[in-house]
């Protein structure tokens, strides 16, 4: 990883979105600074696409889709996504297994918020069943383990706490991991949760899916315009596949458990990290 001074001002100039993880990458101890908020305005302001993608819940995301200055909010590693409607507008979308299907709904929070997803109804029912099994399971065959306190809110994966209120030891995290893999489920652990998933769709999928969604572009053609920066190993595709990717300096602890690793880091940690990159990219 080279320090963010590194990254050339021609590439910076270049940029036209920014793709960013939320915990421990926007937030510090389990919440948005101040001066993090800020730099999402900062952003916009300069008039970059904002998108953070998260593996957070849909119900856990409402409130900030509609209160935080970007452009949609990808949640659940890219099942949902959530963008308020003086954003887009609502209409019509094929979701991936080519059917036609009304995904933008009406949710909780006053009409305001339009909510997409990339399996149909019945897809996101069956999983959903065959997702709770597997949570028993789990916490049948390691007692120290817990859901996430943000559990009530997901639609679409599981989550397991491993460092936000309970602690898992490596080999514990390792086997809820080989558990949801068993189940034939996606897995993929972040800086707080296990996560795991009935689908084809991650963060990188759910990047491509967003940017045909809101602005009808494909990325594949436009990659080494966007950035991205994380902080965990549910980062990696994102580091791989974006050639200005940005880890904040709390990045460091998994370092030694990350096949691929983003290009720059920065010196500040968290909220202050992303403070620092926002500043950086914006210096022209």
């Amino acid at each position: 990883m080279l320090p963010i001074s590194a990254w050339p001002l021609e590439y910076r100039r270049s940029i036209i979105g920014v793709f960013t993880d939320v915990d421990d990458t926007l937030t510090t101890d389990g919440a948005i600074t101040p001066d993090a908020l800020q730099a999402l305005h900062n952003l916009k302001a300069a008039g970059l696409h904002v998108i953070p993608i998260t593996g957070r819940p849909v119900g856990w995301s409402e409130e900030f889709a509609l209160s935080w200055p970007v452009d949609a909010i990808v949640a659940e590693n890219g099942a949902v996504a959530l963008t308020a409607d003086h954003v887009t507008d609502r209409h019509i979308v094929t979701d991936k297994l080519g059917e036609k299907n009304s995904t933008f709904s009406t949710p909780k929070l006053d009409s305001l918020l339009l909510k997409s997803y990339q399996q149909t109804d019945i897809v996101r029912s069956t999983n959903y069943q065959k997702m709770q099994s597997v949570v028993q399971r789990i916490l049948a065959e390691i007692p120290q383990a817990k859901a996430s306190q943000d559990s009530a809110g997901r639609e679409t994966d599981i989550a397991i706490d491993h460092s936000e209120f309970t602690h898992l030891a490596p080999q514990q995290v390792a086997h809820v991991v080989r558990i949801m893999q068993s189940e034939g489920m996606q897995a993929t652990v972040s800086s707080i949760h296990i996560n795991g998933w009935f689908g084809d769709h991650n963060k990188l999928q759910g990047a491509h899916w967003i940017v045909r969604q809101l602005f009808d572009r494909n990325l594949d053609l436009e990659m080494d315009r966007w950035a991205y920066i994380g902080d965990s190993t549910n980062d990696q595709l994102m580091f791989e596949a974006f050639s200005h990717s940005v880890g904040v300096a709390n990045i460091a602890q998994f370092v030694p458990q990350l096949a691929h690793l983003p290009r720059y880091v920065t010196l500040q940690e968290r909220g202050a990290g992303f403070l620092e990159f926002s500043q950086f990219l914006l210096a022209k």
